[in-house]
């Protein structure tokens, strides 16, 4: 990520980014997405959104809606700002924190329209499964966060984590659906993992009525 710190020390990417760019100041941080964008739209929600090539390209093609891209490392949010802010999107905000504060605390009640998470970190290692980003807690904060029938959708190359992230979905109230998964093909990482041949496990779900 050398070439995104030297981006964020150039003025022209500095204000781009400062378009897009959600600060984090004051003693306590909230997420009002009407101050946001000064507007009551439909908002969806990207986890762990990186460079930002699949939000990025559905926030232009979707003026309509409102976009909350949300990535924890701090390179690759401001990278995905100046990515964003020179594309001029006004529906779309880029936040660098941890998704599950900002799910579990930040969000109103079902105020999401939708909910991305493509390729989260599998963390592979026993002794590191307690950083992975799905974990009971954060499957009810999405039940808390998600309007009825709103989609989630998922995708990840690990066999092995797909079998584990789908069945605690379905256990918190989430059913399958027939959906085509966008970021499944769209992302970055899923262009990659397409083009050498490796396959994706994905899938669309909504919450029981």
């Amino acid at each position: 990520m050398r070439n995104a710190a030297r981006l964020w020390r150039n003025d022209e990417a500095l204000a781009a980014a400062a378009r897009v760019i959600v600060p984090c100041a004051g003693p306590y941080f909230s997420v009002d997405p009407q101050a946001l964008f000064g507007r009551d739209a439909p908002l969806e929600l990207e986890i762990g959104a990186g460079r930002g090539d699949f939000i990025i390209d559905r926030a232009a093609a979707m003026p309509d809606r409102d976009f909350l891209a949300i990535e924890l490392a701090a390179s690759v949010a401001q990278l995905m700002a100046v990515r964003a802010g020179r594309r001029g999107l006004t529906n779309l905000r880029v936040l660098r924190m941890d998704a599950r504060p900002l799910v579990n605390l930040m969000l109103a009640p079902q105020s999401l329209s939708a909910c991305h998470i493509y390729f989260p970190d599998p963390w592979p290692k026993e002794r590191h499964v307690k950083h992975r980003l799905f974990t009971p807690a954060l499957v009810r904060g999405l039940t808390r966060v998600l309007r009825p029938a709103a989609p989630l959708y998922i995708a990840t190359d690990v066999r092995e984590y797909a079998a584990a992230i789908f069945p605690m979905v379905e256990a918190a109230g989430f059913v399958r659906s027939d959906s085509a998964v966008p970021g499944a093909i769209t992302t970055g990482f899923a262009r990659k993992f397409i083009a050498a041949g490796r396959p994706v496990y994905a899938g669309a779900f909504q919450l029981c009525a």
